[in-house]
């Protein structure tokens, strides 16, 4: 029987303790980035890019797989597709943009609004 996944975006989804040594690693080496796009596979790799206040990549996106040598083999071939989704969230650098950018910037990064 196959599992049911739920697409979800949720802006107050806090970064697992992999993913915030990622993040902490992207905004260092992307000074316009405002946040880090988190998208989380089926397969547990992770989807990971710098977005800039006008929700543009301020870095290249990231794949990668916690306690892994490299990506799944399914993400090799379809690189995370987005039917794949289970979740996904920006974490924010401080200060934070005020709520009117953050709802521009997930619209445009995640395509849905809160």
């Amino acid at each position: 029987m196959a599992k049911k996944l739920t697409k979800t975006t949720e802006t107050a989804t806090a970064p697992e303790k992999g993913e915030r040594a990622m993040i902490e690693g992207i905004l260092e080496g992307s000074p316009d980035a405002v946040g880090v796009a988190v998208i989380r596979l089926d397969c547990d790799c992770r989807k990971m890019a710098a977005v800039d206040k006008s929700g543009d990549p301020a870095s290249k996106i990231i794949m990668y797989r916690d306690h892994a040598e490299s990506i799944c083999d399914q993400c090799k071939i379809d690189h995370g597709d987005f039917l794949r989704i289970v979740k996904q969230f920006i974490s924010w650098k401080t200060p934070e943009p005020d709520a009117y950018t953050k709802a521009m910037i997930i619209a445009k990064v995640l395509g849905e609004t809160q």
